[in-house]
């Protein structure tokens, strides 16, 4: 196995308001704050959309789109004419090849000014709507069938097609889970199926910075009987951690991952250093991407213990779900047919 942090599970964002909800009288507008995280070294725009807000009023964000880590200002205006009671207005993020978040925030339109206990919530009634309403979770899934699953230049599925695909569940405080898995040709010792199991926390640290922060566990569940006859562990923990932010129109990240000591690392550790880069053509379904990688350890291609790993790709987003890409992946070290040789690689992605 190797590290498969930028490939387990695609990339997303959440978004997210301190304050969901307000009470106003008519003729006073409401004003939200908006804030858009990504996750899984997602670095590009999302564009946000209001509905449900009162007839005849007008719902205008300060920035839209807005780049992450990023924040918008949402107004509810003109509602002098707004009808008096209760609305719920569900605010729409949106980014090509993302799955898309919702977020949903309530506003109390009173026509004359409401005694104290009409504009109070108690705690108790406050957290209880949260939970009834679940708008802090959101679920999304994802599935891909690659020309060749390759990972730091190196071919897991022995030149032929995978089938990829995952689940996550991300909380808006920042706070995910995910599992994502892989058909491989691990051989004799890793069976056919790679599934990596991860948590972590990723969110703004500073102004246009933000951070992504877990664990990764790799299992091989299929490893066959003359893996388990000698003894063999396949299985490892990784954690990782990266840093992202947008230089001019280009999203950058900057990462870093290391297993140490295990067993099925033959007793060795392995340190990966990236960077990634993504920038879209404007007016365009077009992304560009490049990287260059790291390794130090167990995983290297090179006979010296290190090596270097590279790639640049292209992806168009045929729709806000389907994706079509292709990659070019290199890595230094001796080019070995179908597993460490350079090509030209292609994908197709469904996100939910």
């Amino acid at each position: 196995g190797a590290f498969r942090f930028d490939e387990c599970g695609e990339p997303g964002f959440v978004i997210n308001t301190p304050l969901s909800e307000q009470a106003i009288c008519v003729g006073t507008d409401a004003s939200y704050d908006i804030n858009g995280s990504g996750f899984g070294g997602f670095s590009g725009e999302i564009t946000l959309a209001a509905t449900g807000n009162p007839a005849g009023t007008t719902a205008s964000f300060s920035v839209n789109p807005i780049t992450t880590p990023g924040a918008s200002v949402l107004t509810i205006g003109n509602t002098a004419g707004a009808a008096a009671g209760n609305y719920m207005i569900d605010v729409e993020g949106t980014s090509p090849g993302a799955n898309p978040r919702t977020r949903s925030l309530s506003l109390d339109v009173f026509d004359a000014i409401p005694s104290v206990p009409m504009l109070s919530m108690p705690a108790d009634a406050e957290a209880e709507s949260n939970i009834e309403g679940e708008s802090d979770w959101s679920l999304s899934g994802n599935v891909a069938l690659v020309s060749d699953y390759r990972f730091r230049g190196v071919s897991f599925s022995d030149g032929d097609p995978a089938l990829q695909g995952g689940i996550d569940l991300a909380h808006s405080s920042g706070f995910y889970i995910g599992t994502w898995g892989s058909t491989i040709s691990g051989g004799t010792q890793y069976g056919e199926l790679e599934l990596d199991v991860y948590g972590g926390w990723s969110g703004d640290v500073a102004d246009g910075v933000t951070f992504d922060i877990g664990l990764l566990y790799y299992i091989y569940p299929t490893e066959n009987e003359f893996a388990n006859l000698i003894g063999a562990d396949t299985d490892y923990f990784e954690p990782y951690a990266s840093i992202g932010t947008t230089l001019g129109p280009v999203g950058a990240t900057l990462g870093v991952a290391y297993a140490w000591d295990q067993s099925a690392l033959g007793d060795d550790d392995n340190f990966y250093i990236f960077t990634d880069f993504e920038a879209g053509i404007p007016d365009t379904p077009l992304t560009l991407s490049a990287h260059l990688g790291y390794t130090d350890g167990v995983f290297a291609t090179d006979l010296s213990g290190n090596s270097f790993d590279w790639g640049l790709g292209a992806s168009w987003a045929v729709t806000d779900s389907l994706s079509l890409g292709i990659n070019y992946v290199d890595t230094e070290g001796p080019g070995v047919e179908d597993f460490t040789d350079a090509g030209i690689f292609f994908t197709i992605g469904y996100s939910m």
